[in-house]
């Protein structure tokens, strides 16, 4: 049986994210293992050079990191329960490539994240953060979907 010593649970906040946390943390408690749980700041767009009223762009960098921390804390307080082997990081990327540099960094055994299961033109405009860590990881990914609310 594989060891899952340490497994990254990627998250956006989304309900997705909240749905694919019910299995990560049912994964470390059964396996007793360190839950990193991750948070990427999508890069924002660049808008030095553009007239932007009342906040500079650092300033808006540090309101996003600083929201970004409040959802973890919150996300986190809500959801870990009694469970103590965890860490949680917030980096700044493109998703998909940090999950992966995360995860290899810490070396973990298993990524864990959420899909919003886009369809057609969703998914050719949006892509999917989940589908790209899933074609360009070296470390085994599972991905959880919400429920179907059609289905029985």
């Amino acid at each position: 049986m594989p060891d899952f010593q340490k497994i990254l649970f990627a998250t956006d906040f989304s309900e997705s994210s909240e749905n694919a946390f019910r299995y990560a943390l049912s994964m470390a408690r059964q396996f007793n293992s360190r839950l990193f749980i991750l948070h990427v700041i999508n890069e924002p767009v660049d808008l030095r050079g553009f007239y932007v009223p009342h906040i500079s762009f650092d300033q808006l960098e540090k309101e996003i990191e600083e929201g970004a921390q409040k959802m973890m804390d919150s996300f986190v307080s809500g959801a870990i329960g009694d469970f103590a082997n965890y860490e949680t990081a917030i980096v700044p990327g493109i998703p998909y490539d940090e999950i992966i540099n995360k995860a290899v960094e810490e070396k973990v055994n298993l990524i864990i994240t959420g899909t919003h299961g886009r369809t057609g033109l969703d998914h050719v405009l949006f892509g999917s953060t989940a589908e790209k860590v899933v074609r360009k990881s070296p470390i085994p990914v599972l991905t959880a979907r919400m429920p179907d609310p059609d289905s029985d």
